[in-house]
């Protein structure tokens, strides 16, 4: 069975994932509660506070791409870069998931803006929230510190900034 059952109730089939089962509250809870770094990190960090830095980091008309860039992991969770770059299954579902998304919320997640916004966003977690080691490059020298909320706090500054990009 492909389907599961998200935090509102709704049915979603990540073998065919349709607009009208994405659900903005399901992505806020979900993605408040999907760490970062898959855990690795010195304390929990969340992909929405993630999401929530990347929407401020680009212009105002991308913020709601931005925000809603790493959406399809609430419905299939975060898999670290390394390891979905072996797995060409989970890539192939998190594109058609992502599709979804975009069709829900009218957004397009291609643009090298939002890409820009998340690697500067990456680079200071790392360096805040990460060992620092040699072998892995790209700590943000940046001004952001990153103090990471709690999932109920996370989930709260996900739809806040919602309401703000969507003028909701």
């Amino acid at each position: 069975m492909s389907v599961i059952c998200t935090r509102t109730g709704v049915a979603f089939d990540v073998l065919d994932p349709r607009p009208e089962m994405v659900n903005i509250f399901d992505i806020a809870h979900a993605l408040a509660r999907v760490n970062r770094f898959g855990g690795h990190s010195s304390v929990a960090y969340s992909v929405a506070q993630h999401s929530v830095y990347v929407s401020h980091d680009v212009p105002a008309p991308l913020a709601k791409a931005a925000l809603l860039h790493d959406a399809a992991e609430a419905y299939l969770g975060d898999v670290m870069t390394p390891v979905k770059q072996l797995l060409p299954d989970y890539q192939a579902l998190y594109a058609q998931v992502e599709h979804a998304v975009e069709l829900r919320f009218g957004v397009e997640f291609g643009h090298p803006l939002i890409k820009q916004a998340d690697l500067l966003a990456l680079g200071a977690e790392r360096r805040d929230l990460m060992p620092r080691v040699s072998w892995w490059p790209g700590q943000s020298a940046g001004v952001r510190l990153v103090i990471p909320l709690s999932a109920e706090m996370a989930e709260r500054a996900f739809l806040a900034r919602w309401g703000e990009v969507t003028n909701a």
